[in-house]
């Protein structure tokens, strides 16, 4: 197989510059329903020759600024995709990956990592790739993925 055949396409979709509208649960599976909205910014660029990419973000959060990356990766031989998330507030942490592909112009990622100490499946959506507005969502479950609470969406326009 040929370096080109093996290379995914799934996130060319988020390459170059976007102003990103967020919207966050203030407190994540509490029952709140409190929501905060502010604005960003994210650039994606190609790296590991197409098979990988990093998102830089600014976040103009309510209680000040905020810089991270998702970093992502894609195995060829198994068709997933692998996305860190890498905070300048921890910069020393990578968070656990969530682990996914793309279907249909939907791409599903999960993980089991831990929330205050408790057991908790974390899942990222990105929905709407196929148009000049698409949208990431995080959610988590407590209960396996029988039920999630989406606590996190970022709605992408082109800057």
């Amino acid at each position: 197989m040929e370096e080109k055949d093996s290379i995914s396409r799934d996130f060319d979709f988020e390459f170059g510059r976007w102003n990103v509208r967020h919207r966050r649960l203030k407190e994540r599976l509490a029952g709140c329903d409190d929501w905060e909205e502010f604005e960003g910014t994210s650039e994606t660029r190609a790296v590991l020759g197409g098979n990988g990419n990093v998102e830089d973000n600014f976040l103009n959060f309510p209680d000040g600024v905020y810089r991270a990356i998702a970093l992502r990766s894609f195995d060829p031989v198994s068709g997933t995709w692998a996305i860190w998330w890498l905070s300048a507030n921890a910069p020393h942490q990578l968070d656990v990956p969530v682990v996914g592909r793309f279907e249909d112009g939907t791409g599903s990622f999960f993980a089991e990592d831990t929330l205050r100490g408790e057991p908790v499946t974390v899942r990222f959506l990105w929905l709407n790739t196929g148009t000049e507005t698409p949208r990431w969502e995080q959610a988590m479950s407590r209960d396996g993925g029988k039920t999630w609470e989406t606590n996190w969406t970022m709605d992408f326009t082109r800057a």
